[in-house]
């Protein structure tokens, strides 16, 4: 190689021995850097799999990006074995010799055939050069950005093939057992929602590893601000969306396996419930004409009848669990346990309002014979007045039909006089005051 000046000061033999063994080192640290990204399982699994999509432009283009590395790796390997040729001439260089090595070290002295533009980023598809010559510092600064470039698409491939291929292959594991338990009870698609979402889900699932072997790079976030290769995660939003969507139709078929384990018990209590309530209304219906017998001039609501509509249903829900159909079951379950409470606290509301105006009879003859035993104790059993409104009350209450509204009236008028009697009025001054009130 021809020597056409050194750039700068020429370097003293320890100055080159330094840039020499500092070489060295580079050297061997980029060669170890290079046969680790040959042995990467990234990059032989790239070079081994059916790419497409943005995966299939960017391996194409870090192909040539490492082809380029090894090219420049033994361009810089060649022109160190030169240098170190040369040091090793003589224990003591020349002017000439130290002249050329300073060439060597720091000048433009590395020529490479079918290089490229230069940049610190060069640009594969750009404009090609027949040669292009570097000083050995601008190679290694080459070497480590197409190193870094390459690195980076290498790891995040390797990165997404090692999370998502397996995290799916565990969910359509699931999915199977899944699927499998679903069909025992019972849940196919054309049949239940969730047998078409077990089969949306296998689909999905399917075109998704598809894609994420085919094309890994369509799957990876970048971490914002990073720059170091492989800096980033793999994207796992369309894989957590169908592990979402799994998990529920998992809790749809444990709620259905429920049912078939406690269905005979879940019937029993409901045929309780309606035959609660249907006893509640026969009650309610035989009440209310006891009240129409025995209460006049009131107002007593009409009684319906049993729902045919709950006992059909009912009817239904034990054919389902004979024939096994406990999809169908456990809606129609949790459909009927609510009507049927709704049915029972109805019959007792209605037992409640047919039954009123006996309840009303029952406190006003409560309340008469609380105030004539209240008379009693104070001695005024005997009073004549009291005895004959306690009668007249008592004729009306025990009476049938008892008209409520007389019949209160009356109570109302023997508590007056009882009240009376047990407080006196205070004599007015001028003469005797009788019980009654008239002087």
């Amino acid at each position: 190689m021809s020597v056409a000046g050194p750039p700068g000061p020429v370097m003293d033999r320890d100055e080159v021995d330094r840039a020499l063994a500092r070489l060295d080192a580079e050297h061997e640290a980029i060669e170890t850097s290079l046969l680790a990204l040959q042995d990467h399982a990234g990059r032989r699994l790239l070079e081994g799999a059916s790419l497409t999509g943005v995966t299939e432009e960017r391996w194409s283009a870090t192909e040539g990006r490492i082809t380029l590395l090894w090219a420049y790796f033994d361009a810089y390997a060649g022109a160190l074995r030169t240098a170190h040729d040369l040091r090793e001439r003589r224990r003591w260089p020349s002017r000439d010799d130290l002249a050329e090595l300073t060439e060597l070290l720091h000048g433009e002295s590395v020529t490479v055939a079918g290089g490229t533009s230069s940049g610190a980023s060069p640009s594969l598809t750009g404009p090609a050069r027949l040669t292009e010559r570097f000083t050995l510092e601008e190679l290694v600064t080459r070497m480590n950005d197409l190193y870094a470039h390459s690195l980076d698409m290498v790891v995040a491939a390797d990165a997404v093939w090692s999370a998502l291929p397996a995290r799916i292959d565990l969910l359509a594991a699931e999915l199977n057992r899944t699927r499998q338990l679903a069909h025992s009870v019972g849940v196919r698609p054309g049949e239940h929602p969730s047998g078409d979402d077990l089969e949306r889900i296998t689909r999905t699932l399917t075109s998704l590893r598809e894609q994420v072997v085919s094309d890994p790079l369509a799957f990876w976030q970048r971490a914002e601000g990073s720059s170091a290769p492989g800096g980033g995660r793999p994207h796992t939003e369309r894989y957590d969306r169908e592990a979402r969507a799994l998990e529920e139709v998992r809790r749809e078929i444990e709620a259905v396996l429920t049912v078939r384990q406690d269905a005979e018990a879940r019937l029993g209590r409901l045929r309780d419930v309606l035959s609660r309530a249907d006893r509640t209304l026969a009650e309610a219906r035989s009440a209310r004409g006891e009240v129409l017998a025995k209460i006049a001039a009131s107002e007593v609501p009409a009684v319906s009848g049993p729902p045919t509509a709950l006992q059909e249903q009912l009817a239904m829900a034990s054919e389902y669990r004979r024939h096994a159909q406990w999809h169908r079951l456990s809606p129609l379950l949790e459909s009927l346990e609510q009507k049927a409470e709704d049915e029972l606290l109805r019959a007792r509301e209605s037992l409640t309002a047919v039954t009123a105006p006996l309840a009303v009879r029952a406190e006003l003859r409560g309340r008469l014979d609380a105030y004539k035993a209240k008379v009693a104790r104070h001695g005024h059993a005997e009073d004549p007045l009291l005895i004959e409104r306690y009668d007249a009350a008592r004729r009306m209450l025990w009476s049938a039909p008892c008209d409520l509204r007389v019949a209160e009236q009356a109570v109302i008028r023997y508590q007056q006089a009882a009240a009376e009697v047990l407080v006196p009025r205070v004599p007015q001054q001028g003469g005797p005051t009788d019980r009654t009130g008239e002087s």
